[in-house]
């Protein structure tokens, strides 16, 4: 178990925070794609910035973050409405959903794990919760928006959200810095996912023998 130190939730409370922006980001630009109406848009991205989080905190029997501190509801909400508008002013690529959408992932997935370890979660189950955290939002994003989940079909997306999760735990149990190792740990998920795109490079799917 990890000792919650007031620097700790600081930097928890900070990764948190970005997790959410750019996650609701990400949500609002697939509401976007599907040209949602502004409450479409709204709910999409609070599904997509606070799911995640929240499914974490229920099973944990944890006061739900977003519940506790309006902050990051606020964030999520804040994030919406501003693509919305922005949007309409500048050409946003498709791309931009991706990139928004991997830096979800890789700041939800440290924050998980980093919540889970100070509730003193086993590391394996703490690793799981961390994919879980930077995973579900997606879900929830894409069946609202009527839409296979991105997790079950493109290239490597829980697979490098749990190898990060265990490599926060690991130099962690180095005795390396927190903050550095969610710098280190949260990097390598976000460019693992931009590269295994880039390379569409993914795991064997399931067949039937013909």
């Amino acid at each position: 178990m990890i000792n919650a130190t007031p620097a700790l939730l600081d930097n928890l409370y900070w990764i948190t925070l970005i997790a959410v922006v750019v996650s609701s980001a990400s949500g609002v630009l697939k509401a976007g794609f599907k040209q949602f109406d502004l409450f479409g848009v709204i709910i999409i991205a609070i599904a997509t910035g606070l799911g995640g989080g929240s499914l974490r905190d229920m099973l944990l029997d944890h006061n739900v973050f977003w519940i506790q501190d309006q902050t990051f509801f606020i964030a999520s909400l804040g994030s919406a409405i501003a693509i919305f508008i922005i949007a309409r002013f500048i050409t946003i690529s498709p791309r931009f959903f991706l990139v928004a959408d991997a830096a979800g992932l890789a700041t939800f997935g440290i924050a998980g794990t980093l919540v889970s370890l100070m509730t003193g979660t086993p590391w394996l189950i703490a690793s799981f919760m961390g994919v879980m955290t930077g995973t579900m939002g997606g879900i929830f994003r894409d069946v609202l928006s009527n839409e296979p989940p991105v997790v079950f079909q493109s290239p490597l997306y829980a697979t490098v959200s749990w190898a990060g999760s265990l490599l926060f735990i690991i130099l962690l149990q180095l005795d390396c810095n927190i903050s550095l190792a969610a710098i280190i740990a949260g990097t390598v998920i976000f460019i693992s996912r931009l590269l295994a795109i880039k390379f569409k490079i993914g795991l064997p799917r399931f067949r039937f023998k013909s």
